[in-house]
């Protein structure tokens, strides 16, 4: 039987300049995203929107979302598979397409993770986790773009 689980987040608008939203240029796009017991994440749109460069961008934080949930389970599977993960380092990359017709969306996010092993195990086994991942992984199995794997495995 499947279980349910919920995610309870607050996002807080705090980009009113006074006018609210009267005009297009008038208003901040600053937001305060929380959870209970939870360190609050400064968020904007992207700068090519008029956003705040030095905040979270909501399409950041869906590739972060999609790169982090492929780490937790790649963690899980190589600890099954007897593998000793050592470092993971991932440098995902997220593609939005402007499509005034269509609507605007990420279209591919590339995970281009560099895992180090312990020294005598198994380099084939431990790149092959890569591909039993994304079965598992909740937020690879909600969004609708193309999730590309390009990892690198390496022995210490």
């Amino acid at each position: 039987m499947a279980r349910e689980h919920r995610y309870k987040v607050t996002v807080d608008w705090a980009g009113n300049r006074g006018a609210g939203t009267e005009t297009y240029r008038g208003y901040g796009r600053e937001h305060v995203i929380s959870a209970a017991g939870k360190t609050p994440i400064a968020g904007s749109s992207d700068p090519a929107f008029r956003g705040n460069p030095e905040r979270w961008n909501p399409e950041e934080l869906l590739v972060a979302a999609v790169s982090a949930c492929h780490q937790l389970w790649y963690l899980h599977l190589a600890s099954e598979a007897g593998i000793s993960v050592l470092a993971y380092r991932d440098e995902a990359i997220g593609v939005m397409v402007e499509d005034a017709e269509a609507g605007d969306r990420i279209t591919e996010v590339v995970l281009r993770a560099h895992v180090v092993i312990r020294a005598g195990d198994d380099t084939g086994l431990a790149l092959s986790l890569h591909h039993d991942v994304p079965a598992r992984c909740a937020i690879a199995n909600s969004v609708k773009c193309v999730v590309r794997h390009e990892p690198v495995v390496e022995r210490s």
